[in-house]
């Protein structure tokens, strides 16, 4: 189920934009998303054709290696799915990656630690105008403003996402 094609206009009325204009991007429903962290891309497909890369995303402030502890500041490694939408997120809209799964919850816990969670593919914060430089997150995936909003709009939940080293 999409999210509704109302959000995009909506925030432009009410100055939700960064203050470089993007332009938007439209995309067909995805139906599986693929991170490549090294390379810093997000590969959107439709069906088996890859329809669109965003590139530049930001990860986690320690971004080599996969997550493993609340608070260690890195971006999961696995396979998860996007499981809901966040409309009044601290950040230009975000979506919920299932992390963590039975594995990283058994890793955290043999070590006596949480394996925190709330990890999230977002925008920019809301209290700045335009976009944060390098990594900065605390293990969630940071995109453009027009790019989470076109990823509101296209990624259905139980969406399945796959994150690479």
């Amino acid at each position: 189920m999409r999210r509704g094609t109302f959000l995009a206009p909506l925030l432009l009325l009410l100055g939700g934009g960064s203050a470089v204009a993007e332009p938007p991007l439209s995309l067909p429903q995805i139906d599986r998303i693929r991170v490549q962290k090294a390379a810093r891309t997000m590969e959107l497909w439709s069906g088996d054709r890859l329809v669109h890369t965003i590139r530049r995303i930001q990860l986690g402030d320690a971004p080599t290696g996969p997550k493993r502890f609340e608070g260690d500041e890195r971006t999961p490694e696995g396979r998860y799915a996007i499981d809901w939408g966040n409309p009044k997120s601290r950040y230009h809209l975000s979506l919920h990656i299932s992390y963590p799964n039975a594995q990283d919850i058994a890793y955290a816990q043999a070590h006596g630690r949480s394996a925190g969670g709330m990890i999230m593919i977002h925008g920019q914060p809301n209290d700045i105008a335009g976009r944060v430089s390098g990594d900065w997150t605390d293990g969630c995936i940071a995109v453009s403003n027009a790019e989470i909003e076109a990823l509101y709009e296209s990624v259905p939940d139980g969406t399945p996402i796959e994150i690479m080293p």
